[in-house]
């Protein structure tokens, strides 16, 4: 039996990870969840394959889920009200990986703001009220702005197994936090067991195996400075975890079947197994 021990929420996509006790587990995932975006010119998205600078900005948002602080080294915090979109005309044409999205706009004051941390023109939007984006996979689900699925979940097993690699050719061992996971389980012995898992409960909540998760430049980026610090994990990663869909997998996206809230220290209670 694995249990959570950590849950990580990423309310702003690309930014800090923001760490809890428990969460409320929504159709999109942890509450708040990648539930603000970043964007350049035109709205396009940004993340930290090309902006990895973005790690060092730090959100937090309200117990009331009304108010968004962002704060990053050498800067005064940023308050923020949080626009929620009740206006239905008040939306914002973005994009992320080619496909276009509508969004609410957070303001002038914000995009200021982000533009001077990070270098660059930026302003900050927010998924509006009736996000109905539909993710893809085994069990299709819902999500703000994540690449893809609801939840990201890995195992420390699977991190280890990793790490004992890297470290026999020489090389730094990686921390957990270069995967962006929002649940992090430890109780199996097996590496890569997120991957055979297809239905599960966890604290009051359902979830539904979608697929793996295909890593990218984003695992070579020191969380901590916002620096690159390749070629790990990528180069070791390579080696082993090679899959047909293209690239290289660690971790598996999943998508909520019922929601509720989840707790460090629930039981990850397998209802089903895959096959391979």
């Amino acid at each position: 039996m694995a249990t959570v021990v950590e849950l990580i929420s990423y309310p702003v996509k690309g930014c800090a990870g923001v760490p809890a006790a428990e969460a409320e587990l929504t159709p999109a995932g942890l509450a708040h969840d990648r539930s603000f975006l970043v964007v350049g010119p035109g709205g396009v998205f940004r993340s930290q394959r090309k902006d990895p600078r973005l790690a060092v900005i730090r959100p937090q948002v309200g117990a009331d889920g009304t108010h968004l602080t962002l704060s990053a080294p050498g800067r005064d915090p940023f308050h923020l009200d949080i626009d929620p979109g009740t206006d239905p005309a008040a939306r914002s044409g973005v994009e992320m990986f080619g496909a276009p999205y509508r969004a609410v706009d957070q303001g002038d004051g914000v995009a200021g703001w982000l533009s001077g941390t990070l270098g660059a023109e930026s302003r900050l939007v927010r998924v509006p009220p009736e996000h109905d984006r539909v993710t893809d996979g085994l069990t299709p689900g819902t999500s703000g702005f994540a690449d893809s699925c609801a939840l990201h979940i890995l195992s420390l097993a699977s991190l280890d197994d990793l790490n004992r690699r890297i470290t026999a050719a020489g090389r730094p061992p990686v921390p957990m936090d270069r995967f962006r996971p929002n649940i992090v389980l430890d109780g199996w012995d097996a590496p890569q067991t997120e991957d055979r898992v297809r239905r599960v409960t966890v604290g009051g909540g359902e979830l539904g195996f979608a697929k793996l998760a295909i890593r990218c430049a984003v695992t070579l980026v020191d969380q901590q400075t916002g620096g690159k610090a390749g070629p790990e994990p990528l180069r070791t990663l390579a080696s082993y975890r090679r899959v047909p869909e293209g690239g290289v997998a660690f971790g598996s996206k999943f998508a909520v079947l019922a929601t509720g809230k989840v707790a460090v220290g629930d039981a990850f209670e397998v209802t089903e197994w895959g096959t391979d």
